[in-house]
């Protein structure tokens, strides 16, 4: 009997945190039914929800750890449909999986795979996977994002931030940002596209497709000239606003309300807000907007896609965002896996993420890849959320 080892976690007795550790497992029986084989070539490392698993009811001793995964099919159950053996798959494991992602061959049901695309590397695509699922529920479902609109994305150098904003210029829209240190803020200003020359990704691969040279200009020299010179290419987009916070002194909602001539953001996705005051909060959430500050920077007609779980709303809250006409939504990209409801849509979201990631319409922000034998040390930084680059265990 083949074994391997996989990672897992412990809940304390106590709940005052978790424990990571390896253990070895035997090798996979046959597949069956609508599962497949899968031999992970990658595998991405997030913060694990413990409450929404004690939500769940889901009691084991052992918990499995890693589930943003890219790899090989090696086996297909005998009612599977959409893969066969050797294809490159990538995808997201339920939250009930039995196996851990950071093991070298896993089952997995074929309903929670995609195909990766060829020109995506293995790393990449596990990488991308979930911030690019979050970041297209809160602008496509949530929000309904579309060309003119003003979107404020909280902490944009983050994971999911980085993401959102590129997700969010490629429909047009102009993007305000917030930095909480200034290494945030130059990563903000980098990826800002402050030229002209973009329309279905970067612009030096439109210009290797067209075999012709691209002419770059800065934006106010575009809209001095009012035309575009022969061989140019691309469209106009908004520059994006980096508001730094780190100091404490910026106010947020003044800030967008003077960027955007007083009428208010159409689009709020938020990394959390603070319900009290500064005193009354953890020292972790000092930077984050107050709620009113949220409600005040909505525009008329205004989506407010928020990661707060516990978000109250006082009857003042609700009656000014009555008179606003706005609507409040919670960002939680599990409720695509918590229920099958909607399995056909997820599944596009999936093919949709990796079709754009493929496209260079976006790119997520990496740390260097980790053998798996680094994964537990690495998995208790994740945890502790002390990660601004996105980890990945490769194979």
């Amino acid at each position: 009997m083949v074994t391997m080892k996989g990672l897992y976690f412990q809940q304390s007795s106590a709940n005052e945190g978790i424990t990571f550790l390896f253990q070895e497992r035997e090798n996979l029986p046959v597949t069956e039914d609508n599962f497949v084989k899968l031999q992970v070539k990658a595998c991405a490392l997030s913060q694990i929800n413990t409450k929404l698993l004690a939500e769940m009811k889901m009691e084991k001793d052992f918990f499995p750890v890693g589930r943003e995964v890219a790899g090989i099919v090696l086996d297909v159950g005998s009612k599977v449909s959409f893969f066969q053996p050797d294809d490159e798959v990538v995808g997201i494991l339920p939250l009930d999986s039995e196996d851990p992602g950071l093991c070298e061959i896993i089952r997995v049901h074929e309903h929670y795979l995609v195909h990766k695309p060829e020109k995506v590397s293995w790393t990449a695509a596990a990488g991308a996977v979930r911030d690019g699922v979050r970041a297209c529920t809160a602008l496509y479902y949530l929000s309904h994002v579309s060309p003119g609109k003003s979107v404020l994305i909280m902490d944009g150098a983050s994971a999911f931030g980085t993401i959102a904003i590129q997700l969010a210029h490629h429909r047009g829209a102009k993007v305000i940002s917030t930095a909480r240190s200034l290494e945030d803020k130059q990563h903000l200003e980098r990826i800002r596209p402050s030229l002209v020359g973009e329309t279905c990704g970067p612009w030096w691969r439109l210009a290797a497709s067209q075999q012709t040279e691209l002419v770059l200009r800065p934006r106010w020299r575009l809209e001095e000239s009012g035309q575009r010179e022969q061989g140019e290419v691309g469209v106009e987009r908004e520059a994006a606003r980096v508001i730094d916070v780190s100091n404490g002194k910026v106010h947020v909602a003044e800030s967008c309300l003077e960027e955007t001539g007083g009428l208010g953001v159409d689009i709020v996705i938020d990394a959390g807000v603070r319900l009290y005051s500064k005193d009354e909060e953890p020292a972790v959430k000092s930077q984050l907007p107050h709620k009113h500050d949220v409600i005040t920077l909505l525009g008329v007609g205004g989506h407010w896609v928020t990661t707060e779980e516990n978000l109250q709303l006082d009857p003042p809250d609700s009656h000014c965002l009555f008179l606003k006409g706005a609507t409040v939504a919670f960002l939680n990209e599990e409720v695509w896996n918590l229920s099958n409801a909607h399995q056909g849509k997820y599944l596009c979201i999936l093919r949709d993420v990796m079709e754009k990631l493929s496209a260079g319409i976006f790119r997520p922000i990496l740390d260097e890849p980790i053998p798996l034998s680094e994964a537990k040390a690495a998995m208790e930084v994740v945890q502790k959320n002390q990660e601004r680059k996105k980890q990945v265990v490769q194979f």
